[in-house]
């Protein structure tokens, strides 16, 4: 039975049809391919669009520059180029089969055959294609059929595709958690229980990439459950142990509850014993940047108490910080966050030129009066202009009196 592409709003994108055309999609020279007929076939938004083909790299900057289209050689080793369109990038990509490849990176030769070029790809749901005029569907692995049950397959032989790329370790969790049913193929999971520690091959950003992409899908709980009953983590973050996934589990309990977007540093946090040190070396060995370690960070302290209100909180440490300490912690009452939804922590309306004005003597009492200041009006939930006043007042009177 031939199955065709479903209509999508991504099909329309301005200048595509441009863009085939320059590609001779009409004569099968082209065709779309990977997550984005998944996708579709699924009825699930399309962001990303890939094009794979057989002409050369050459011949498509030739081709797009003729039909005036930018293109940039952005992965030209490996066969890929973007094309530059006010509607969106799109990626093309020449057929290609694997020569030699060391787990991290592959010596490629083109092809002009599809299935060749399908055989080299990581699950059998990502190695289906389009015809971009017709719609027919070219499923060389039956993918379609795989989909369909929610099985998440490696294509042929499960070592030798992880052999080929060790990070398809953790995409095939990824891919679990997003289109599985939370049992995995028996062949696939042992290949990558025995497989673990290849991973620390792996550069550590390619690593924080693919994992927090995991935790960024909705239900990520299971998959992760069977890769610590697995020891898949244990090379590389052997900090994430069952317990972690418990907390895991409460957290997204309390995402739902409360309607909030997951966010994958506070899920990464959650996983992790409530350690600043633990947060600090998972961020550092993770290499992700200073803002997101710091985020980390400050989403397993355990100062200041979490008994303040939730604004004081949230200036004390930052709205996004405050947000995920709520969530992370069971005993504190989602309805705090409401407190904190389109709240911008506010700036103490006064400086120390006010309190010197008011008679205070220039020096070292000027900071401290000014903190007291601060501190008061925090405590009474910043207050207006005129009560800070009425503060200042105090405190300059105080601090004179202590002078005399």
């Amino acid at each position: 039975m031939t199955i065709t592409l479903p209509d999508a709003a991504w099909r329309h994108r301005a200048g595509l049809d441009t863009l085939l055309a320059a590609l001779e999609a009409d004569r099968g020279h082209a065709r779309f391919v990977g997550g984005m007929v998944r996708d579709s076939l699924l009825g699930l938004p399309v962001s990303d669009l890939d094009i794979a083909t057989v002409l050369t790299p050459q011949q498509v900057m030739d081709r797009l520059k003729a039909a005036g289209i930018k293109v940039v050689p952005t992965g030209i080793d490996h066969g890929t180029v973007t094309a530059v369109m006010t509607s969106g990038p799109v990626e093309i990509t020449t057929l290609r089969h694997d020569v030699s490849t060391d787990g991290r990176r592959a010596t490629i030769a083109y092809t002009d055959d599809w299935r060749e070029d399908a055989a080299r790809r990581d699950f059998t749901i990502n190695a289906l294609y389009a015809d971009p005029v017709t719609g027919e569907i070219s499923d060389y692995f039956n993918g379609i059929e795989d989909l369909a049950a929610r099985r998440v397959r490696f294509i042929g032989d499960a070592s030798a595709r992880i052999a080929e790329d060790h990070l398809r370790i953790l995409r095939y969790f990824r891919f679990l958690a997003r289109f599985g049913r939370d049992e995995p193929d028996a062949e696939g999971y042992a290949a990558c229980v025995a497989a673990a520690n290849s991973l620390m091959a792996l550069s550590r950003e390619r690593i924080a990439d693919e994992f927090l992409k995991l935790l960024a899908v909705n239900a990520p709980g299971p998959a992760l459950r069977l890769m610590v009953d697995g020891g898949i983590l244990r090379p590389v973050l052997p900090e994430i142990d069952a317990t972690g996934v418990e907390r895991l589990a409460v957290l997204i309990e309390r995402e739902a509850a409360s309607a909030t977007p997951p966010v994958s540093l506070r899920r990464l946090a959650a996983l992790l014993p409530r350690d600043t040190g633990t947060a600090d070396a998972v961020g550092a060995r993770l290499k992700l940047s200073n803002k997101a370690r710091k985020r980390l960070i400050a989403a397993l302290e355990i100062t200041p108490p979490s008994d303040l209100p939730p604004r004081t909180l949230a200036w004390r440490i930052g709205v996004e910080s405050a947000v995920d300490r709520i969530l992370l912690d069971p005993s504190m009452p989602l309805a705090d966050l409401s407190t904190l939804q389109g709240w911008t922590p506010p700036v103490l309306p006064i400086g120390g030129g006010a309190l010197i004005a008011r008679g205070l003597t220039a020096g070292p009492d000027v900071a401290k009066a000014l903190n007291e200041v601060q501190e008061i009006w925090v405590a009474e939930g910043f207050p207006d202009a005129a009560r800070v006043a009425q503060i200042a007042d105090q405190t300059v009177s105080k601090f004179q009196r202590a002078r005399q």
